[in-house]
């Protein structure tokens, strides 16, 4: 009995583990995943991909007396590939099996042998962030390696990922890809939750470690451990992408009731000698591409200043409520460079990241920039 005791407390899962199966990840060819989507779920369009809600009642941990919740994405349209994801306990990981019973399809028909071997997409993080008796988002994870986050009274806008590779290059861009997450089931007074996971793509892997704290400002501790397959030309480390359409710098070239569109409106650079950089975005007709050397970085991050209605004039999309995102790097990372990348869709039209380093620290900070 004292045996078991001893080995339960001492057994727990750490980013080392993730680290080991990305090493040796890296050393064996890439396989690309394969997707196990039936065509009709495949094809669908986004207004039909929407109509699939989780069960609000069946979130993961509704039984336990936490405040943290999960629920799960499904799988559809271009998010055509499964992730694993795993429960942390204190004795053990488990895998979160994948059951059609966790959805409501709406109108969505479907033959329901088709779906019950399918998986989850991806997953969001609910927490009574707003007011203590409803449980709202506070992060999602879906798609590659982007994940998105919101502080009190906010909603989704900026995203950040993983990693970025070979971004703009005429080579064209390489998306690693999350392929599988561990989940640490939080204690019933936790005010923060740890999430794990592992990176994968043709010439990089990665372990990842994510602490998060929701509040006013959610700040997302993050860790990471890159191997390289092969070379690359560009590495990207905390990447950040976002939307810039117009603003009082740059007007809307059509008639538009609204002054301004954008999650962001300008990129901010604390410098280590203490100076303080601001460039405002554009919507440029090209590809543009800018580039800082900034030595011993404090912070970089792409903000949205304006926190009033009237700058945007949106009820549906609320604008004012987008957050910003800020990158503080833990340690000193020396010489950086910061690059800049603009361009129209299909690539979203701002994506910033800084090329250097392995800790981050990323945070999402509500009217810190008015």
């Amino acid at each position: 009995m004292l045996f078991t005791l001893f080995s339960s407390q001492a057994w727990a899962f750490t980013l080392d583990d993730v680290a080991k199966q990305a090493q040796d990840l890296a050393g064996k060819r890439f396989e690309a995943p394969k997707s196990n989507l039936p065509s009709q779920f495949r094809d669908m369009k986004f207004a039909d991909y929407q109509q699939i809600q989780f069960n609000h009642d069946k979130a993961y941990w509704n039984k336990l007396k936490t405040p943290f919740k999960l629920e799960f994405y499904h799988q559809g349209m271009y998010f055509d590939t499964p992730v694993k994801i795993n429960e942390v306990t204190a004795t053990t990981v488990k895998q979160i099996k994948y059951s059609p019973d966790y959805f409501n399809f709406g109108s969505v028909k479907h033959d329901p042998e088709s779906v019950k071997n399918l998986g989850f997409a991806g997953f969001k993080v609910l927490y009574p962030i707003n007011r203590a008796d409803k449980n709202d988002e506070i992060m999602s994870m879906l798609g590659a390696s982007y994940f998105r986050v919101v502080g009190k009274d906010q909603v989704y806008g900026l995203s950040a990922r993983g990693l970025a590779i070979d971004t703009a290059l005429p080579s064209g861009e390489e998306f690693p890809r999350f392929r599988e997450y561990w989940i640490e089931r939080p204690k019933p007074g936790d005010k923060h939750l740890v999430i794990y996971t592992l990176l994968d793509s043709p010439r990089a892997t990665g372990a990842y470690r994510f602490v998060v704290y929701p509040g006013r400002d959610t700040v997302v501790d993050v860790q990471s451990k890159v191997f390289l397959r092969d070379k690359v030309g560009k590495l990207g480390i905390a990447p950040l992408t976002s939307m810039f359409l117009f603003g009082p710098n740059q007007p809307s070239p059509t008639m538009n009731y609204r002054p301004a569109l954008h999650d962001s409106n300008g990129l901010s650079i604390h410098a280590g000698n203490g100076e303080w950089i601001w460039r405002p975005l554009n919507n440029p007709k090209h590809l543009s591409v800018s580039t800082y050397t900034v030595e011993h970085p404090k912070g970089f991050g792409l903000l949205q200043r304006g926190r009033n209605f009237k700058d945007y004039e949106d009820l549906d999309d609320r604008y004012d409520q987008r957050p910003s995102g800020w990158i503080e790097p833990r340690g000193d990372w020396a010489k950086v460079r910061l690059s800049w990348w603009r361009s129209r869709p299909p690539m979203k039209p701002t994506t910033i990241s800084l090329r250097s380093g392995r800790r981050t620290y990323c945070r999402m900070p509500k009217r810190r920039w008015r």
